[in-house]
């Protein structure tokens, strides 16, 4: 041990020399190309001595621990007369994530865990190059060899501390780890001890239970089903920032359009919210049958829970009772489907659409036989719009990236006529397409000009040049036969008569970005979808006020008021809402400089903590959303901010791995850090507070559980101290009271969020698959049974219960949504 300790020395020498004479500013610059390649040589060096020194180091911590445990337990038996079951013991010694950072009183006589500063200098010095694939094996092979020659029971460390889970994290806040089917070990009950273990990815992770628990409790009691379930109430925004042609006035007053895997037909007046819940991934895009009532809705690819691939298609449904009539096109779409209309002029019995695949196919159906009727190769380019010709039911015009073609159907082919632009000015995309009311079509491009193609030609026949700036994304026209057009740059919807000369013109706001696509509303009103996921309805003599708003990044900042109908979210798209349940809408908005990851009420309401992507956090008025306050911790993702119970405490969680505590005066307006949390070896994720507010459990991405004093940040290590605590609320995914959430052969990351319901008889999980699920609580045995609710279309990044328990609330993450659920 004593020659690894010096060998490590030597390294650190090494590397500080190495350095000193790469940094040195004496060094003379113009020795040209043989200095550099000398220079880039020794940084490759320094390079791989340091992370020769990273596993030395991870190595030698866990080394010390064991010698400083052994030696106190030696010297303990020796008292006793006892020393041949030292080695026993020793072989015995858990490594310290098998524990989770605390040791078994009755087994160790209640030592801590030892040194962990060499560990934290390892996390703190990973912020550099990656290391090539062939370092990074022969590294792992080396941390095997150490961790082998340490003790036996040290294989479960080296496999943590060599998984990506332990340092490395991406954007989406999610571990990189692929996910193996892995074969899953049982969970085991040590009863004279009082824990459970559990195993993620092979790994163990460690709970006790509760004293009053202890001489009754069994792996094999089941737990039932929640007697409450839910129901999806409303859908919180709309899927425009890369969907087009998705909104439509329905005969029933309501509005129709997407978001996630959810269809909603709203109805504006009423204020109610209806939903089409057939598809299993993102919905892309959307038509509506001539008899206006039946619709076509097209989706994406997708992956079921056990790694199948779910096939793009396109269902055919009854907007009036919601039923599925028709599924078409399972297993010939290629990647998702892009666009999808009905034929007009025959009655509606043809539908066509196209698929993402590189070929872009565009197919026609006869949709009421489920029967394909024609295909062919529509571009290599982008295609962002097919629809059939209004008087010709044999004429299809699709159109994207640098083409407008015109297809005829003869039989089981389909012949293609290019649109000649000829003298005027070809653009780069073709964006939108309408007909008139004599059947020419109408189209809008990126060069912001609206073509006039006559009737039965491919020729342009009028232009109305320069119509706006910038791009056009949407040409609609209405009943009375005028055109109106929706502008991308300039955010401008415009009307135009007959003859094509500008009638009259509306802005859409700036926050609301611009124009994706037009609907005619009830009399003069018009309903205009943006690219910023906002519905907005208004009309030419008035203004436009938004009716449905939505985050536009993916979202995982979520906190519930404590005492009334309202809740925050914070995304990624640097937005702040304050929402309220009743009229759906945000009371306020607020951008922030950073792009968002977390937030949390102060017990009385009256302010809010965000944490941001940056290290930073700020603390904002509920009323007035001023900034009150803001601090930095480290620079990495805030990834909790949460208020201890009678609000003196603040506990800031990143993914430094470091717990910030701040004390909290003046009702939420003035705070001081009192503690730092130093233990964990990867990143936290979850936090919770004692009903006392003395004691906080976190968990992090390589599934430690953690307990900390509040008042300093000191690392609690008996079990004893922490095993009858009583928890304010239970959004920790790793604990004795919700390890039942985990399905069989979980990999840890696949369960994002956890929630108990206020009167503590339900848990809500969010998952990686989309899926919000319901538990009895507590859920303390393996494998539990939950209703399962899909809705989401990306996985599913948190869960909130409204403070009555009346309804549930949970966000997406890369589908941008929040769902409202209904508990009953």
């Amino acid at each position: 041990m004593s020659e690894r300790i010096a060998s490590c020395g030597n390294l650190c020498d090494t590397s500080s020399l190495l350095l000193r004479y790469y940094n040195d500013d004496n060094l003379s610059a113009g020795s040209g190309m043989e200095m550099d390649d000398r220079l880039s040589h020794l940084e490759q060096r320094v390079q791989l001595q340091e992370d020769e020194i990273q596993l030395l180091k991870a190595a030698l911590a866990d080394a010390l621990r064991r010698l400083g445990c052994c030696e106190e337990l030696t010297q303990a038996h020796s008292r006793k007369g006892a020393p041949t079951k030292v080695r026993q013991i020793l072989q015995a010694l858990p490594s310290k994530p098998l524990t989770n950072g605390y040791v078994q009183q009755k087994r160790l006589g209640g030592y801590p865990s030892s040194p962990s500063s060499p560990k934290k200098e390892v996390i703190m010095s990973i912020k550099r190059k990656s290391m090539s694939t062939e370092r990074l094996s022969t590294a792992r092979r080396e941390m095997a060899d150490s961790c082998s020659r340490t003790t036996s029971t040290s294989s479960s460390t080296c496999g943590k501390r060599d998984s990506p889970a332990s340092t490395v994290h991406n954007i989406k806040g999610k571990s990189t780890m692929k996910k193996s089917p892995s074969k899953s070990k049982e969970c085991t009950l040590n009863v004279e001890d009082g824990y459970v273990r559990m195993f993620l990815r092979g790994r163990p992770v460690t709970m006790h239970v509760p004293d009053q628990l202890r001489d009754s409790y069994s792996l094999d009691h089941k737990v039932a089903l929640p007697e409450r379930k839910l129901k999806l109430q409303w859908v919180y925004g709309y899927r425009g920032r890369d969907c087009r042609s998705n909104l439509y006035l329905l005969p029933t007053g309501e509005i129709v359009y997407f978001n996630a895997s959810v269809v909603v037909l709203y109805n504006v007046e009423e204020q109610q919210q209806r939903h089409y819940l057939g598809h299993n991934d993102d919905v892309k895009c959307l038509a509506v049958h001539p008899d206006m009532v039946t619709i076509a809705t097209g989706q994406v690819a997708g992956t079921s829970k056990d790694g199948k691939l779910l096939a793009p298609h396109v269902r055919v449904w009854d907007s009036v009772s919601l039923n599925t009539l028709h599924v078409i096109g399972m297993g010939v779409f290629d990647r998702a489907v892009t666009c999808v209309a009905f034929s007009k002029s025959n009655g509606g019995t043809h539908l066509c659409a196209v698929d993402d695949a590189n070929d872009h196919i565009l197919s026609v159906w006869d949709w009421q036989k489920e029967k394909q009727l024609a295909d062919v190769k529509c571009s290599n380019d982008s295609v962002l719009g097919a629809v059939f010709h209004p008087m010709e039911a044999n004429l299809i015009v699709t159109c994207g990236k640098s083409h407008l073609n015109f297809w005829t159907i003869e039989g089981n082919t389909l012949t293609k006529r290019q649109g000649l632009f000829e003298k005027h000015e070809k653009p780069k995309y073709v964006l939108c397409i309408a007909f008139a009311e004599n059947g020419d079509a109408i189209t809008g491009d990126s060069s912001g000009n609206i073509y006039i193609w006559a009737k039965g030609g491919n020729r342009i026949s009028q232009v109305v040049a320069g119509a706006h700036e910038g791009g056009i994304f949407s040409v609609c026209v209405l009943k009375d036969g005028r055109l109106v057009s929706g502008g991308g740059k300039d955010r401008k919807v415009v009307l135009w008569d007959h003859e094509y000369h500008k009638q009259s013109e509306v802005e859409v706001p700036e926050a609301f970005g611009p124009v994706r696509t037009l609907a005619e509303g009830k009399q003069e009103e018009l309903f205009v979808g943006t690219t910023r996921n906002a519905i907005l309805q208004g009309s030419f003599s008035g203004t436009l006020t938004p009716i449905v708003q939505g985050h536009t990044d993916e979202l995982w900042g979520l906190d519930v008021h404590p005492s009334i109908e309202q809740f925050v979210t914070y995304g990624q798209d640097k937005q702040v809402h304050l929402w309220d349940t009743n009229s759906h809408q945000p009371l306020w908005s607020k951008v922030i400089e950073d792009p968002g990851r977390s937030a949390g009420f102060h017990p009385s309401g009256t302010v809010l903590a965000v944490g941001t992507m940056t290290g930073r956090w700020l603390v904002l008025d509920t009323d007035t959303r001023d900034l009150i306050s803001m601090h930095t911790d480290g620079n990495e993702i805030i990834s909790i901010v949460k208020y201890s119970p009678n609000g003196a405490y603040l506990a800031v969680g990143s993914h430094d791995n470091f717990v910030y505590i701040y004390a909290v005066s003046e009702d939420g307006r003035k705070y001081s850090r009192v503690g730092k949390c130093t233990g964990h070896s990867s990143f936290v994720t979850h936090l919770d507070w004692s009903t006392n507010s003395q004691y906080i459990v976190t968990n992090s991405g390589d599934y430690e559980i953690l307990f900390w004093e509040a008042s300093n940040g000191k690392h609690i290590t008996s079990a004893d101290t922490v095993r009858n605590l009583e928890w304010a609320t239970s959004t920790c995914v790793l604990s004795f009271n919700v390890f039942g959430i985990w399905p069989d052969g979980a990999d840890g990351t696949d369960i994002n969020a956890v929630c108990r319901s206020n009167d503590r008889g339900v848990l809500a999980t969010g998952d990686d698959f989309g899926k919000v699920h319901l538990f009895s609580n507590p859920c303390s045995q393996p494998r539990a049974p939950s209703h399962v609710y899909g809705g989401h279309s990306s996985h599913v990044t948190n869960v909130a219960f409204l403070h009555d328990d009346s309804h549930l609330i949970s966000t997406g993450g890369k589908d941008t949504s929040i769902l409202q659920w209904a508990l009953a």
